[in-house]
């Protein structure tokens, strides 16, 4: 467990994620402005902080050009497709940027270690995953990718406060629960996947995600210093006078179907 003392204060923290979001409102204008194309994977265990740094990395964003994949189970019909095939309708055009929560990784993790997929796909997929990426990076796309690790015993605490909480109850669900109790196997597929998928051109990029605070500035100043842009002069917006039409006279107020005050 790491010391309390040790971690970022409140304060500080929150100037310091302003000051990065500020900035990656300044990385997304690089990226419409200069069209690029940019893929950020998010992987890791469950409670391990990816919805939260993601949450944060898009919270200012245009959600015009910086979108969140985050795909449901596959249906029976994706089922019988070219497994990636359900992950390339959401890849970036010029100008997007697209934050993958979970991906195609899923056939490397939950797949593997649940046993949705045989020996026979699941070898299929680690041959033609570093391949499938290749081709997405010599088209233009960037992919980047980071993996969240979390120690088991701060997991565990996450997930007793899920528990508590209802309003956090909901990202405790029976996926999560099974893989409390295939924790060595998901070590040991999690050990594959980035042993066989980090490559020069795609590598994987390990977060220390025990304390949330920490994990979400470190991943954010990080996926700024490797992403290259710079400042791009915006347009200046004035606002005009609004026209005046002294003929138009808004209906009564009691004439309209409003609902209650209950906060004055």
């Amino acid at each position: 467990m790491t010391n309390k003392q040790n971690v970022i204060k409140k304060a500080v923290y929150e100037k310091e994620l302003r000051h990065l979001q500020d900035e990656l409102s300044i990385m997304l204008e690089w990226i419409i402005n200069t069209n690029q194309k940019y893929v950020v994977i998010f992987e890791g265990r469950d409670a391990a902080g990816k919805g939260g740094v993601i949450k944060r990395i898009s919270q200012y964003l245009n959600p015009r050009n910086a979108r969140i994949a985050a795909l449901p189970v596959p249906t029976e019909r994706e089922k019988t497709q070219w497994y990636f095939q359900r992950y390339v309708g959401h890849l970036p055009a010029s100008g997007e940027l697209v934050l993958f929560d979970r991906s195609w990784y899923n056939r490397a993790l939950v797949e593997r270690v649940m046993g949705y997929c045989t020996d026979k796909e699941y070898e299929e997929f680690m041959v033609s995953c570093p391949e499938f990426e290749h081709m997405l990076i010599r088209s233009g796309i960037r992919v980047i990718k980071y993996w969240f690790s979390v120690s088991d015993d701060v997991q565990e605490e996450r997930f007793k406060r899920r528990m508590e909480q209802p309003k956090r109850r909901w990202k405790l669900s029976p996926m999560d629960l099974a893989s409390r109790m295939l924790w060595v196997e998901y070590s040991r597929a999690k050990d594959d996947m980035l042993a066989r998928t980090h490559t020069t051109q795609s590598p994987w990029f390990v977060v220390d995600g025990d304390v949330k605070r920490h994990a979400r500035l470190n991943c954010i100043h990080h996926l700024l210093s490797i992403i290259p842009y710079e400042w791009v002069d915006q347009r200046t917006v004035e606002l005009s006078l609004r026209p005046q039409n002294p003929e138009y006279k808004r209906p009564p107020f009691e004439s309209q179907n409003h609902i209650p005050k209950r906060y004055p």
